[in-house]
């Protein structure tokens, strides 16, 4: 499908995304061949990742890095791209970009002429729409990190396999299923034991920072009231906006709609389901937050084995899939029978 019809924000603003290394080969982990080990690449996406957050009006929800590709879920934001001013665009755009003669004589408050002026309209009206482009964001981050690691490597070619997989989060229930999927990438592929041990995923350094071994990176979208229940460095600001990173507007930061106490809660219930036989099991009942969603207990553990593969381009409940289904102009969403069974 074309990647217009995948991106739609006026059906969501929320996307899950994701990019392999070529051939799944493992650039950001150990080669088992060589023994060289490679696992820093992971903190230079997990930092990038967080960095394009300053510069695109896109907010990271959640993110994993694993030894061969990344997932990522962010909220595009709109209306905090419409609602800047030319200077704070081009300021913006030349964190990462050179920008042009006119708009460093439009920033150094040099007069422009009639025809500069037009120029300048132009190409400010152009970059604001890139930064709410998820393309461009998606773009941004993995041409710097392929030509790192190049760079490194003493390479050239591919170090991604292609574009990048996009899922379109129709509503709440699709966003929470997607974030415990993303947070749990680690402990399903066996590589760490618990969320509180899979380094390089947001929940990771979420919880890092609730029990004060670490600054809380505001580039993080903060949860719902005090993420933590304990540390005010979660909660919103005396405003009543949300803590955001420096340089960065905070008038249409959101909020992830959940309590953080209640999505570990989730995370951890959903990590012990996912274990092999015998490993762990629940004695009490599951997370209030699913009750409160309406999703069906097996359905979601279903769900968090194969998120990719009982989806396509959008993640939603049965309705909210037909109702894509019809804007798109096809008869067939992929993931109907997934939605019906955990979603509802």
């Amino acid at each position: 499908m074309p990647r217009s019809s995948i991106v739609s924000l006026d059906e969501t603003p929320w996307y899950h995304c994701v990019s392999r290394c070529v051939r799944r080969a493992f650039l950001c982990g150990k080669d088992k061949v060589t023994g060289k080990d490679f696992s820093h690449r992971r903190g230079w996406i997990a930092e990038r990742i967080k960095k394009l957050s300053e510069v695109f009006c896109i907010h990271v929800a959640g993110y994993a890095v694993m030894s061969n590709h990344y997932h990522v879920i962010l909220y595009v934001d709109r209306d905090m791209a419409l609602s800047l001013d030319d200077r704070e665009v081009i300021e913006r755009w030349t964190r990462l970009f050179q920008g042009t003669d006119v708009m460093r004589k439009f920033m150094d408050g040099e007069e422009l002429t009639d025809g500069e002026r037009d120029v300048l309209l132009r190409s400010v009206e152009e970059i604001r729409g890139r930064l709410y482009s998820l393309s461009w964001y998606m773009r941004t981050l993995n041409e710097y990190v392929a030509r790192l690691a190049n760079k490194e490597d003493g390479a050239r070619g591919r170090f991604w396999e292609g574009r990048y997989k996009s899922q379109a989060l129709l509503d709440e229930k699709a966003l929470l299923a997607a974030l415990a999927y993303v947070d749990l990438n680690p402990v399903r592929a066996g590589i760490a034991k618990y969320p509180e041990e899979s380094e390089f995923t947001s929940v990771y350094e979420r919880i890092e920072a609730m029990n004060g071994k670490k600054a809380y990176d505001e580039r993080l979208m903060p949860f719902k009231g005090n993420v933590s229940n304990v540390s005010k460095e979660y909660g919103p600001s005396e405003r009543g906006h949300s803590k955001v990173a420096k340089g960065v507007s905070c008038c249409h930061v959101t909020e992830i709609p959940y309590e953080f106490h209640e999505y570990l809660e989730l995370v951890d219930w959903t990590a012990r389901h996912i274990r092999k036989e015998g490993l762990g099991h629940v004695d009490v009942g599951a997370p209030t937050i699913l009750k409160r969603l309406g999703i069906e207990p097996k359905g979601f553990l279903e769900l968090s084995r194969s998120f990719l593969k009982e989806f396509g381009h959008a993640v939603g409940d049965s309705m909210r899939l037909r109702k894509r289904s019809a804007f798109v102009g096809v008869r067939f969403v992929k993931g109907m029978r997934a939605a019906r069974r955990a979603l509802g």
